[in-house]
Formats: C-alpha cells, sequence, structure tokens
C-alpha cells in the first residue's frame, strides 16, 4: 500500500498537465455559487441575469409553453438543422431586429446564421473579424459586459476601451465616449450595445444615437451591436431595437449578435443568431457561406428546439401578440422594483442623489458600489452582486427593497 501510494503520486507529480493552473472563478457564475453555499434565510442573488417572478422563482412564459404544445402536436422530428439554422428562425430574427419594411431585409443584403445564444454568436462574430480583417481592434465600452472581453480574446481579436461610465453623475460620459472613439484609428470595430447597456443600464439618447451612427459613417468604423435584450428593457420591441434600425436606415454596414435569453427566457435553450448587414446582396450571400464555415467548425449545427420555439412565437399572429404583453408585464415589474428601491432609498440616505436607480433601464442597476462595499453586503447582508457594484434588478422582489436599501446604505456608511 505504502508503495502504491508513492507510485500514484510520482505518477501525479509527472503528469503532462501538471502545467495547467486552476482558472479563476467566473466574476458572475461565481456569484451564483458563493449564493448557493448560504445558508441564511435572507440571502438574496443578485447576480445573474435571469428574471424571476416576485416570489423569486424562474418563469416559463406562457407563451412559450403554448408554442411547445403547438410543436409537439406537430410531431416535429430531431434531425439536425443545416448548418446556417432553421430557416423559419432566421427569417423571423431578421424582421424582428430590422422591422417588416426593412430594405436590407427585401435586397437580401442580411447574412444571419442561428448561433449559441448571445455568446455563441458573439463568438462566431469575433472568429469572422479575425479571419477577414486580421489585426483590427474592437472598441468595447468601459465597463462592459464581463464575457465580452474573453469572447474576443479567445478569437485573437485585440480589444480596447472607450469611456462610457461617469461615476460622478452615475450617467452616461457621453463626451469621453465621442472623444475616445474619434481618437481610434479608421476602420476600427466598435462594439454597441443595442438597448439596456450590461452592466450600467445607461443607453444613449435617441439624439446621441444619431450622432454616432455619423461618427461611425466620419470614421468607417463596422459598428458590431450586442442585441441581449430586445422587447426587455422598455416593453417595447420595436422601441428597444431603435439603434440598430437607425444604422440601417442610414447605409451603414454593420455585425449584430441576437439572443433570445432575456426576451422569451429561453436560458437553457442556447437560441440566437449573428447577423451582418451589408450594403450588397452578393456579398451578403458570400459573407453567410464564411459565417456557415466558421460555425460548421466551431459546433457544426444548432440546437433545434429554441429556435422552433422563436420561429413559432413570431410566426403566429396570436402567440406573438401575447408575447409583446409578457415582455411588457416582465419589464414592468422591474420598473415597478426599480421605483420601490430609489423611495426607499431615500428614505434612508436623502442627501444623496438616488434618481440613477429609474433613469438606468433594463434588467441592471450599476450603483457605483466598491468592491469593498459589495463583499460587506454579502458577508453581513447575505446579498450577493458582482463586485463590480452591478445589481440584477430581475432577482429583486418588491418586499425585498427595503431589505437591499438597509444594506447599500449599511455599506456606504460603514465601508469607505
Amino acid at each position: 500500500p505504502r508503495g502504491a501510494r508513492r507510485t500514484r503520486a510520482a505518477a501525479a507529480a509527472s503528469s503532462r498537465f501538471a502545467g495547467v493552473e486552476q482558472a479563476p472563478p467566473d466574476p458572475i457564475l461565481g456569484v451564483s455559487e458563493a449564493f448557493k453555499k448560504d445558508e441564511s434565510p435572507d440571502k438574496l442573488n443578485l447576480g445573474v441575469g435571469a428574471y424571476r417572478t416576485e416570489e423569486l422563482k424562474p418563469y416559463v412564459l406562457p407563451v412559450v409553453t403554448k408554442a411547445e404544445e403547438m410543436m409537439m402536436a406537430a410531431a416535429e422530428n430531431k434531425e439536425y438543422l443545416p448548418v446556417q439554422g432553421l430557416a423559419a428562425f432566421n427569417e423571423a430574427t431578421v424582421r424582428l431586429l430590422l422591422g417588416d419594411g426593412s430594405d436590407a431585409v427585401k435586397e437580401g443584403r442580411v447574412a444571419t446564421v442561428q448561433s449559441l445564444s448571445g455568446t455563441g454568436s458573439l463568438r462566431v462574430g469575433a472568429a469572422f473579424i479575425q479571419r477577414y480583417f486580421p489585426g483590427k481592434t474592437v472598441y468595447l465600452s468601459n465597463p462592459t459586459w464581463g464575457n465580452h472581453m474573453a469572447i474576443f480574446a479567445d478569437a485573437g481579436v485585440p480589444t480596447e476601451m472607450y469611456r462610457y461610465f461617469d461615476a460622478d453623475t452615475t450617467g452616461l460620459d457621453f463626451d469621453g465616449m465621442v472623444a475616445d472613439l474619434k481618437a481610434a484609428p479608421e476602420g476600427s470595430v466598435v462594439l454597441l450595445h443595442g438597448c439596456a447597456h450590461n452592466p450600467t443600464g445607461i443607453d444613449p439618447t435617441p439624439e446621441q444615437w444619431e450622432q454616432l451612427a455619423e461618427l461611425c459613417k466620419e470614421k468607417d468604423f463596422l459598428p458590431f451591436f450586442d442585441v441581449a435584450y430586445q422587447g426587455f428593457a422598455s416593453g417595447s420591441l420595436d422601441e428597444d431595437a431603435a439603434s440598430t434600425r437607425l444604422f440601417n436606415e442610414k447605409g451603414l454596414e454593420f455585425m449584430c449578435a441576437q439572443s433570445y435569453s432575456k426576451n422569451l427566457g429561453l436560458y437553457g435553450e442556447r437560441v440566437g443568431a449573428m447577423n451582418i448587414v451589408l450594403n450588397d446582396a452578393d456579398k451578403a450571400t458570400a459573407v453567410t457561406s464564411q459565417l456557415k464555415r466558421i460555425a460548421r467548425a466551431m459546433y457544426s449545427n444548432p440546437p433545434v428546439h429554441g429556435a422552433r420555439i422563436v420561429a413559432t412565437v413570431i410566426g403566429d399572429d396570436e402567440l406573438y401578440a401575447e408575447w409583446k404583453a409578457e415582455m411588457e408585464m416582465m419589464s414592468g415589474r422591474i420598473k415597478n422594483v426599480r421605483t420601490l428601491l430609489q423611495e426607499e432609498l431615500e428614505k434612508r440616505m436623502p442627501e444623496k442623489d438616488w434618481s440613477f436607480v429609474t433613469s438606468q433601464i433594463g434588467m441592471f442597476s450599476y450603483t457605483g458600489l466598491s468592491k469593498e462595499q459589495v463583499q460587506h453586503m454579502w458577508d453581513e447582508w447575505h446579498i450577493y452582486l458582482t463586485f463590480n457594484g452591478r445589481i440584477s434588478l430581475a432577482g429583486l422582489s418588491a418586499n425585498k427593497t427595503a431589505y437591499l436599501a438597509d444594506a447599500i446604505v449599511d455599506a456606504l456608511k460603514k465601508v469607505n
């Protein structure tokens, strides 16, 4: 036995994988890990961006259940999809993004492949940039979604940051954003959040989007939109697509990753799309072929179930109307929680301006809390949020807003 232990120890010491280091925990998913280990009855998970009911339970949209019942009745098979994805889904997702009246749609100037939700779509787009625009830098907002940098780094695409969040006003640093983009090399790729910026919840105004579109034209930038919250941010599919539709109307070529995790609650189905809007229909065909080539080597075929749900909901007038009503309900619950949280914070610390809580939109609130203040909320209040101070309001109920306000104010007063 002792000799066997020595043999095992020697084998372990000489493993060819000895140089593989333990990866650090994911900054977002690690929040859920810590939450699960906490046994406090007061614990709150405000880290992961997933919608919860007022009872803080996962929510399956009724319209999704109806679509699945229709699919079951149709006895659909489970054969592989084409590499490009489900044709009905691809057609529906482009119409949702650009609108039924879009010339780009009518003229066949959009290259689309169904992909693995937002992350997979971004990764396919990143691989396309690396292959056809080698050496181009992608400019990301500071801050941005935690996975953006990793996605482009994994594809071998360099990134830089442009100013976005103004800590003094808890708002958009638009002047800084424009200045940094003007200083970027011509032809750069600029990643833009189509609506409900993650993590800040701060979007440019319609007038500012106009200026950004003109700047992208002037600098010959390739805009790359990440649209993860269409319909979920404001409750309106059209309002939340205003930025991409504006750039399309102005004749800009651009890339766009879409996700149906949030607006249809299809988190585990991994359904999304990578779109490239071009000014030439023939080139759209060529670009589609190369996107398919990238997808084929990466994961071969996208999953079918979620794509059928999306295509069924968008393709049925009655289900589509129900979906829009359900999105209004979900976004309305989050808006209500925002209002209540602001009121509770103002009661406890009236000297501070808390208006950012309701001026920000979508799933998140960017509080400006420091890493140390967040740690205090983890340790003393059992409230789990990411260390950049982002709160997922989708995981907050109305009756927990006072408790959260107590924790935020306590952290501000006790931790500098």
